[in-house]
């Protein structure tokens, strides 16, 4: 009796293993197109033997537990890698658009601007008695400096834009952070039954990569608990086992979103923003503190050169009313030079007979003035005699060019290495059809295998009764 006892019990754990199988077969096929999801198996074991005389009869298959298909060393270097991409691509991006500011090739940009302010001037040199001539001089100078101005309010628009990704990617991580902390409490749970928390895991590691997409971070798992703690920065810690901090934004003096970190509640808040040097928010705090920073900075420095170095050439020449010439452009003399409050000196607004051509008093026909006006576009006059004003403008749009080309190139080698690490994924951790089919096929009869141990011990049961009657 004991015998068919056995078959009874091997057969029903046969039925309870292959269902849990199938159930986790599945599983598999629901979660194909789940993002992060790792395939899972049920890892079947040969259940203790027992001792019948001098054999050990088998006892059929035990469910050891429910894993996934998963290589950490792999998920590590998919989380880094994507991390440089995003950070590539929010450089890439944040380039691309400037470049469309100063594209001087579909609209007439700054660099016509500045050519059709010296060409004016040229223009009153052939006939410097001609008052059309001095009020071209003045519409090309009010062209150039609402060009100036035009160029660098689209830059302070980039800043802005910048700001607003910086502050919405911080938000986003705050939700990560705060999912994860909740991830670390569930599978702390789970875990502490035995039991495999692996979806719970998955998706915690999911959050992760895009955790890694946002900021720069380092994380470890506690060996103990199975917990992450994740860092952003060097200084930020974002989850540690179960608890979690927010980071915060504010906007600096200069117009710049600055990432805080309070280190203790209520205790000393630092900035970390210089602390990311990868994701998208590193990307665009790298774009907006290093590039656009430095174009704003040679905008400014290119428009007050010229509006200087005309106005000393002006103020030397005499107008149409034999005066001594005055300012052209009106700009701050204490240094504090900002392109948005430059502007046309207001008597020459009002009356184009104070624009200076000549070079002496009273004198008809002399263009000194308008000559010398008009030859500063060719002379060296910026970073100490290296460059015209022309070849400066020049070399930075093509600067930002080269830049944008070699980003562009740098994201697309990237997103390749990233492509091929999930690939690699997909080959270890991924869900294919035709395999699970193909198991689902064999579990099944597996399934139909054991009911048929049960069916046949229970009319071995009733051999053994029908025995005592006879």
């Amino acid at each position: 009796m004991a015998k068919i006892h056995g078959l009874l019990d091997l057969g029903k754990r046969g039925l309870m293993i292959n269902q849990s199988a199938l159930q986790t077969t599945s599983h598999n096929i629901a979660n194909r197109a789940t993002e992060g999801y790792s395939r899972q198996r049920v890892d079947i074991q040969t259940n203790p033997a027992v001792s019948e005389g001098n054999h050990r009869i088998g006892t059929g298959a035990m469910a050891a537990g429910i894993s996934r298909t998963n290589n950490p060393w792999l998920e590590k270097q998919i989380e880094r890698e994507g991390s440089n991409l995003a950070f590539a691509e929010g450089r890439a991006t944040g380039l691309q658009k400037i470049e469309s500011v100063f594209n001087e090739q579909t609209v007439k940009g700054l660099n016509g601007s500045i050519t059709d302010f010296f060409n004016s001037f040229r223009e009153l040199a052939n006939n410097p008695e001609s008052a059309v001539a001095r009020t071209v001089v003045r519409d090309t100078s009010q062209g150039l400096i609402k060009n100036f101005q035009d160029v660098d309010r689209q830059v302070d628009g980039l800043t802005a834009e910048l700001n607003r990704q910086v502050e919405g990617g911080i938000v986003q991580v705050n939700e990560l952070t705060k999912e994860i902390a909740g991830l670390n409490s569930k599978i702390l749970s789970v875990e502490n039954t035995g039991a495999a928390a692996n979806d719970e895991r998955d998706r915690r590691d999911l959050l992760v990569k895009r955790l890694a997409d946002q900021v720069d971070i380092t994380y470890a798992e506690d060996s103990k608990t199975g917990m992450l703690n994740i860092t952003a920065g060097k200084t930020g810690i974002l989850v540690a086992g179960t608890s979690y901090e927010q980071l915060r934004t504010s906007r600096t003096a200069d117009n710049k979103m600055q990432v805080l970190f309070e280190l203790s509640k209520g205790g000393m808040v630092v900035d970390i923003t210089e602390q990311f040097k990868r994701g998208s928010i590193g990307g665009a705090i790298d774009v907006r503190d290093n590039i656009v920073s430095d174009i704003k900075n040679q905008l400014e420095v290119l428009s007050y050169n010229i509006s200087n170095e005309v106005n000393k050439a002006h103020m030397e020449g005499f107008d149409r009313n034999g005066k001594q010439g005055q300012l052209l452009f009106d700009i701050p003399q204490d240094g504090q030079f900002v392109i948005q409050d430059l502007k046309l000196n207001q008597a020459i607004l009002e009356d184009t007979g104070l624009i200076a051509a000549a070079a002496k008093p009273n004198s008809v026909g002399d263009n000194t003035t308008a000559n010398v006006i008009h030859s500063l576009q060719f002379k060296p006059l910026m970073e100490d005699g290296k460059y015209t004003f022309d070849d400066f403008y020049n070399a930075k749009v093509g600067q930002i060019g080269t830049l944008t080309q070699r980003e562009n190139s740098t994201f697309e080698t990237q997103k390749n290495i990233v492509d091929q690490l999930k690939n690699m994924r997909e080959g270890i951790s991924g869900v294919n059809l035709d395999e699970e089919a193909a198991k689902m096929i064999e579990f099944q009869k597996s399934f139909e295998a054991s009911a048929r141990v049960i069916k046949m011990a229970d009319e071995m049961f009733d051999t053994v009764l029908n025995m005592k009657r006879l």
